[in-house]
């Protein structure tokens, strides 16, 4: 590069900076560059076996089985697992007798079948039966004649799998496939009728507070009289003259538009008056809602206001709501303040202030029976003076400090 620029600067060249490449100059300079002898492009791809050699990685399912053999009956449960996180539960119903071993033989065998008809390759088969999980990995032996027919079922299923691995679970981390079986050995057999699927929902809030806004109503809000005055110009029935004065001297701060009051503050911004109901509401929404970063009180009374929000109480309110907030107080910051303010003591010369103290009882006694220590120390110098005694007795405290 330096050979160039040497060899170059003889000429007088101007570097110009490109500030854009539109796709037409791109075009125009290679019309105008075309070669005279036009090839044709070649379409064969020689090394076509690459396109299959692509190795994808693929996550193993999950299964979760389940059998359960009651005197009520026999029911089985498998929940199958895919690698996003989805479950797929099933259940079955045994109408006929079985013993609790071919019952998860059962609920095992349902759930492979479910696994092959979803075409699945790969699968990781959980169960909290550790004889059958130990007999279809080949380390028990199955001696029983009804568990033989069952174990030939299922090894003839894997044949259809690339790679089944079947490990032990406890029986507390396979609740839900302990729960399907549970449930179905519980339902009545029914020939009859067909038994229609179970519908879950999730639930988020509490029953009485789904309707809250079309319960609950607050017809007494605080503003109700600054309202009735601003709007009509009328008082209470019993206000007496003092009440009449403080009513109009509050009213000059509000303003009614439509039917809705609002607040003026100090800088003429407008806020809209709320009742006990919607105040409650916001306080949820801007404390713990969506975008709520669980403030303190008086943060979170300064955010309502800058929303444009306001009651008489909002700060008492607010504050109150932080205190009793259980998220708060579960991962808030520990509070190491102490409850009252701490007062240094200070000195300004050698020995004019003194700190006394006692300790004791101690056990055992001293060889003279002494069980307690009176220590006098001093601000300044932290000089300590200390003498044991039997009791601590004016007399003995006026002794130490005489001497």
């Amino acid at each position: 590069m330096a050979r160039w620029q040497i060899l170059l600067s003889e000429f007088d060249i101007v570097y110009m900076s490109q500030k854009a490449i539109k796709g037409s100059a791109i075009a125009e300079f290679l019309a105008s560059r075309a070669l005279e002898d036009y090839e044709l492009l070649s379409f064969d791809f020689t090394n076509e076996e690459l396109m299959y050699m692509a190795v994808v990685e693929e996550y193993p399912w999950r299964l979760n089985f389940d059998g359960a053999s009651k005197a009520v009956g026999n029911g089985i449960g498998a929940v199958l697992v895919s690698p996003n996180g989805d479950h797929y539960p099933f259940t079955c119903k045994l109408d006929f007798d079985c013993t609790n071993n071919m019952a998860e033989y059962e609920a095992c065998i349902m759930g492979i079948r479910a696994a092959k008809e979803r075409e699945i390759r790969t699968l990781e088969v959980y169960g909290d039966f550790a004889l059958v999980i130990y007999q279809l990995r080949g380390e028990w032996e199955t001696r029983d004649p009804k568990l033989i027919n069952y174990r030939k079922v299922v090894l003839e299923l894997l044949e259809e799998f690339d790679n089944v691995t079947f490990s032990y679970l406890p029986r507390d981390e396979n609740q839900m496939a302990d729960a399907l079986a549970t449930l179905a050995s519980m339902i009545k057999a029914n020939k009859q009728e067909d038994m229609k699927p179970i519908q879950m929902s999730i639930f988020e809030v509490l029953a009485y507070c789904c309707n809250i806004e079309e319960e609950e109503k607050d017809d007494h809000p605080w503003y109700q009289d600054i309202l009735r005055y601003v709007r009509n110009r009328e008082y209470l029935e019993k206000a007496t003259e003092n009440d009449k004065r403080t009513l109009r001297r509050l009213a000059c701060e509000y303003v009614l538009d439509g039917d809705i009051l609002y607040k003026r503050r100090k800088d003429q911004v407008l806020l809209r008056c709320v009742d006990a109901v919607e105040a409650r509401q916001i306080l949820e929404e801007v404390h713990e809602g969506v975008c709520g970063t669980h403030a303190n009180g008086f943060t979170v009374a300064r955010q309502i206001m800058r929303f444009g929000y306001y009651w008489s109480t909002m700060k008492g309110d607010c504050i109150s709501y932080a205190k009793k907030c259980h998220k708060c107080q579960i991962y808030g910051d520990k509070i190491h303040v102490p409850p009252s303010p701490l007062h240094v003591m200070t000195s300004p010369w050698p020995f004019s202030m003194w700190g006394m103290d006692a300790i004791g009882p101690i056990s055992p006694k001293a060889s003279n029976g002494h069980r307690f220590i009176f220590v006098v120390i001093d601000y300044f110098t932290k000089w300590v003076e200390a003498a044991s005694y039997a009791g601590v007795t004016k007399s003995a405290v006026g002794r130490i400090l005489k001497k």
